[in-house]
């Protein structure tokens, strides 16, 4: 399951400072439990660029942390710098990295736009997917004319800020306006090249970027450039939307390279960038040799690659992340001038939870079974019943893997591919489910631990306990849902896959039956603790309806594999 993640790069107008930076980046890190990629400061801009990850609520607190802390130490009355601004926080994107839309961090950037402004007095722009109108989708537009050009535009329509406009005043003057919007995820790449040409890297950079080249008298390469009526060159469009490029050389390579920016990796993915270059380069005699990857990439940009290639080789995709990942790598040569290692370039590894606290599913298959064994009461029954739908996913995925490669049967990979990717997904859901249960469990024991002197308190806890129990009743109900739908791919595999693997199949019914069952016991005890009956009575219901549809696709999927041993 993908967590909810989107990234901040907010821009601040001091990079001189060590002092000033570390108390924005102390107050950004003190404000919500989000991940500090990078702080970035630079002298001759005067300006540092930080970079934090988390949930988008944290996200959203952490930003709005910064910019109040940005606005109590910045003045801009003093700034002076090489870089464009227009405030204290000159720019400030929320940008989706995983299980969120650049749709939803929109309205979160318009939200942040308007407590900057209510709560800060801080006039506030909105720019690219969170921009009111379509001309100020560009920040060029919003910071027209820059901090000197505030005066002009505060409280002059059509020109003034879309939240916190008012006739300019000595708070503006101090802290600047801000602009906070939303964008996708910008990729960094370089395309290696067998060339030390950087005319002809060039001249790759111009057929595949958005912007194209300008068109020539003739098209040829050396006619005149074209204009329009008010004079303006006309360009010829390239091949990739959401792209810019350029061509360079590199002494430390001594290769020529295609250095581009993906700005939309919706239309573009990195991916379809690298075939794209690939082919403008074959056109012209040039090979491409490999990829650099400059800074770090969302996974969802690899994971799409990998998928991509193995859908070109006609292999199954429903193999774990990281083979997936490594095809990727592989295929698009991102190793080919260093090491590249997913661990430091991935943002969602980067931000993975390092706590000295080993999970389950972390565990060998002997550690696990021996914490289970031990005299703690967790993990217990629902960890055991999610894990053994996890092994029932994954026999029925094994069968789907070994069926989209069985030699005669070349026609149907895609769709035993389509299964195994199903498989995956109930595998991974109910991966995480065996550590959620223990995690439930010890949710109910941490209330015990609450006070319960007063009548506040008192009430309090049985609030509390109240919560923990109903989510350690849905938990177990969850791993209910999610190991009922392994039946559908058994099924499948017992009637259309691999004959050799039919027992794999029946096994896992047997698995996936367990499963339901042993995780309806602890819905059905658990919920004997919810004082709000009807609830508990829900809950229970339909607990005992996936039992009894669990049984007969059970009974169902043995029939049809005896039938075939």
């Amino acid at each position: 399951m993908n967590k909810r993640l989107i990234e901040c790069v907010p821009n601040f107008s001091e990079g001189r400072d060590p002092e000033i930076i570390r108390q924005i980046t102390d107050a950004i890190t003190a404000a919500a439990p989000v991940s500090l990629l990078d702080v970035d400061p630079g002298e001759a801009t005067n300006r540092t660029v930080v970079t934090f990850v988390g949930e988008p609520d944290d996200v959203v607190e952490a930003a709005f942390a910064g910019i109040r802390r940005a606005a109590e130490l910045i003045d801009m009355r003093k700034h002076h710098g090489a870089h464009p601004r227009m405030g204290a926080t000159d720019v400030c994107p929320l940008i989706p990295v995983s299980g969120v839309t650049l749709e939803e961090c929109a309205e979160l950037a318009r939200k942040l736009a308007k407590r900057v402004a209510d709560e800060l007095g801080i006039p506030v722009y909105c720019y690219e997917a969170a921009a009111f109108t379509p001309e100020r989708k560009n920040l060029a537009v919003c910071r027209a004319g820059e901090y000197e050009a505030l005066p002009e535009k505060m409280n002059h329509q059509g020109k003034g800020p879309d939240f916190g406009d008012r006739p300019y005043d000595e708070a503006a003057a101090r802290t600047g306006a801000t602009t906070i919007g939303a964008r996708d995820f910008l990729i960094a790449v370089n395309f290696n090249l067998n060339t030390t040409s950087t005319r002809r890297a060039n001249a790759i950079a111009f057929d595949v970027r958005e912007k194209g080249r300008p068109m020539r008298e003739g098209g040829k390469l050396t006619g005149k450039v074209l204009t329009d009526e008010k004079g303006r060159t006309i360009m010829q469009p390239g091949t990739l939307k959401g792209t810019k490029a350029i061509g360079w050389f590199i002494d430390e390579y001594g290769i020529a390279q295609v250095s581009m920016n993906i700005t939309d990796i919706a239309a573009t993915p990195l991916h379809v960038a690298f075939d794209e270059v690939t082919r403008a380069a074959a056109a012209r005699g040039i090979r491409v040799t490999g990829t650099e990857i400059v800074g770090l990439v969302p996974k969802r940009a690899l994971v799409d690659a990998g998928k991509y290639f193995l859908h070109k080789q006609q292999r199954s995709t429903g193999i774990p992340e990281e083979e997936i990942i490594r095809i990727a790598v592989k295929s698009m040569g991102l190793d080919e001038l260093k090491k590249f290692n997913p661990e430091e370039k991935v943002i969602e590894y980067m931000i993975r939870d390092n706590s000295t606290t080993k999970k389950l599913v972390d565990m060998t298959c002997r550690e696990f079974a021996d914490e289970t064994a031990s005299e703690s009461p967790a993990p217990g029954g629902g960890s055991i019943s999610a894990y053994m739908g996890v092994l029932a996913a994954a026999l029925g995925t094994m069968v789907a893997n070994l069926s989209a490669h069985k030699p005669g049967w070349d026609d149907r990979w895609r769709e035993f591919s389509d299964w195994a990717e199903k498989g995956r997904e109930i595998q991974d859901t109910l991966t995480a489910l065996v550590d959620e249960d223990t995690a439930a469990f010890n949710g109910i024991m941490a209330v015990y631990g609450m006070p319960k002197g007063t009548d506040s308190e008192r009430e309090a806890r049985a609030e509390a306990m109240e919560k923990a129990t109903v989510y350690a009743t849905e938990v177990p109900l969850r791993t209910m849902r999610a190991a009922a739908s392994t039946f559908d791919l058994l099924e499948a595999m017992a009637r259309e896959g691999n004959p050799n693997s039919v027992s794999d199949a029946g096994v896992g019914a047997l698995g996936a039956e367990a499963a339901v069952a042993g995780a309806g016991l602890n819905v059905r005890i658990n919920a004997a603790g919810i004082k709000d009956r009807e609830l508990a009575e829900k809950l229970v219901n339909e607990a005992n309806e996936l039992c009894v549809i669990a049984g007969r696709r059970r009974s169902e999927i043995l029939d049809l594999v005896n039938s075939k041993i």
